[in-house]
């Protein structure tokens, strides 16, 4: 069970392939469009179930939960360091407007 407020991300289908636009290059036209999001979970679920998220901008998103703990993965390691994540938080909440105030 993963636990209401851990850092994990979502998956969903936004369109499937016959509901794109017709003019898409032809390969692009082949798959779905896709989102991948990364927030913090709003309730107790399980992996692959249908759970809402809350963004670190506070949009709230649904999807299906596929990992926990997700690294960025853009070339600055593996490493997943909570206390990174909450660095942005933590200085909306000192200087206001930031989420939870």
């Amino acid at each position: 069970m993963i636990k209401k407020g851990e850092w994990v991300q979502i998956h969903d289908i936004v369109l499937k392939p016959e509901e794109r636009s017709p003019h898409l290059p032809e390969d692009t036209k082949k798959v779905p469009l896709e989102m991948w999001v990364k927030g913090f979970l709003n309730s107790d679920a399980d992996l692959g179930d249908m759970v809402e998220i809350t963004t670190i901008t506070g949009r709230k998103v649904k999807g299906t939960l596929v990992e926990v703990n997700p690294t960025f993965k853009y070339g600055f390691g593996e490493t997943f360091v909570p206390e990174v994540l909450k660095i942005g938080i933590d200085l909306r909440k000192i200087v206001g407007g930031g989420l939870n105030e």
